[in-house]
């Protein structure tokens, strides 16, 4: 097995690093207590190459493949996890559109994604009382002359008050004779367009610079070319957007993970008690090893589906196993690392809070923790 990328991941990887480090850390802090959505950054990002890494170069992406992509996502959340989610959302929706839209939809909306001029693309799926199980959706598109109607709601829509192109999901199906998920079908709605109503920004323990809004969607016409993949096929895109954005999610959980104990080094280095610093008392030091293997162990586990995903082989378990377990790792090692900082940890004046409150969502979207262990336990089962 090959444990070290090659040059093109490498490349992608370090022009990252760098943009992150350089432009993107430096105001992290700030974004977060601003709320401010980071817009100048994605612009910086997509300039990279960075907001549709795994999106053909013809259509305006990068075409550096999944690990490059997980790579990326790592440094970027390493320095603002409020900055990473926005550009995994935007590289689903590249990927969504690429996968299954039609040569129009994939030229139309690849290129406006990949280079900033759309600042985002926005991913709605779940709503209010149907997040987890899809099938209780309650959005529907029916048919109208030459386009379709959408009428419902979505809820928790990262970035969908900057959103350039909306993938949705309604019910085109009656619920008697495709109950379930087979009645839904996908819909792409660009930004602006009438009967598309943006909610009031969610305030959010965390993840603060990123743009979280509810969406109405009131007699909102769209044109017959709007649907996406096939009619009652909605279900196969969530699905493969999700396995794909499980990947997404433990890379932001890594980057969390690994500025989370970067800073506790750091810390353990500086701080002295008892006439010496931190670092060399063993309660210390036994948590900055345990955190330093669960981060190698997730990041394991992630490389080898974003391996998968690249080569085009099964690789939804994996995802979910990666998701499930970096996510649950990040929130371990960032509650290490405000027990390490102590009292300073507690405070704003230093980012082990920041990464504590960044970390906690990682098991909830994408996917929960307990849905991610369902998803594995039917590939164990059969």
């Amino acid at each position: 097995m090959l444990f070290e990328p090659n040059e093109t991941q490498r490349m992608v990887q370090k022009a990252a690093r760098d943009f992150a480090s350089r432009v993107i850390a430096p105001q992290a802090s700030t974004i977060d207590k601003e709320e401010r959505f980071p817009r100048e950054l994605l612009k910086g990002l997509a300039d990279l190459g960075l907001m549709a890494v795994n999106v053909a170069p013809e259509l305006g992406g990068a075409g550096a493949g999944v690990v490059s992509y997980s790579l990326a996502m790592q440094e970027v959340a390493r320095a603002c996890a409020s900055t990473a989610v926005t550009m995994a959302v935007t590289n689903m929706v590249g990927e969504v559109i690429a996968a299954f839209g039609s040569d129009e939809q994939r030229q139309t909306y690849c290129p406006k994604l990949a280079s900033g001029e759309y600042a985002a693309g926005a991913f709605a799926l779940s709503e209010t009382g149907a997040g987890s199980d899809p099938g209780a959706m309650g959005t529907t598109a029916k048919e109208d002359g030459d386009g379709w109607v959408l009428d419902g709601g979505k809820q928790w829509i990262t970035s969908g008050a900057h959103a350039g192109v909306f993938v949705v999901w309604a019910r085109t199906g009656d619920r008697e004779t495709l109950p379930g998920t087979r009645g839904i079908s996908c819909f792409l709605v660009e930004g602006g367009t009438r009967g598309l109503e943006i909610g009031k920004a969610e305030d959010k323990m965390g993840l603060r610079g990123s743009n979280t809004v509810s969406l109405v969607f009131d007699g909102c016409r769209v044109p017959r070319s709007a649907l996406l993949g096939t009619l009652h096929g909605g279900f196969k895109v969530a699905m493969m957007a999700l396995d794909g954005g499980r990947i997404g999610i433990a890379s932001q959980a890594l980057g969390i993970a690994r500025a989370a104990l970067e800073e506790s080094v750091s810390y353990a280095k500086d701080r002295r008690q008892f006439d010496k610093p931190i670092a060399e008392f063993q309660g210390t030091q036994w948590k900055l090893a345990d955190m330093q293997v669960e981060i190698d162990a997730a990041d394991m586990l992630t490389m080898r589906a974003a391996w998968l995903k690249e080569q085009g082989r099964p690789f939804s378990r994996e995802a979910s196993m990666a998701k499930l377990f970096a996510s649950e790792m990040a929130n371990r090692i960032a509650n290490k690392a405000v027990q390490i900082h102590g009292g300073y940890g507690y405070t704003r004046e230093f980012g082990a809070e920041r990464h504590l409150r960044d970390a906690r969502v990682t098991t909830i979207y994408e996917g929960t923790s307990e849905v991610q262990r369902i998803v594995i336990a039917r590939s164990l089962l059969g």
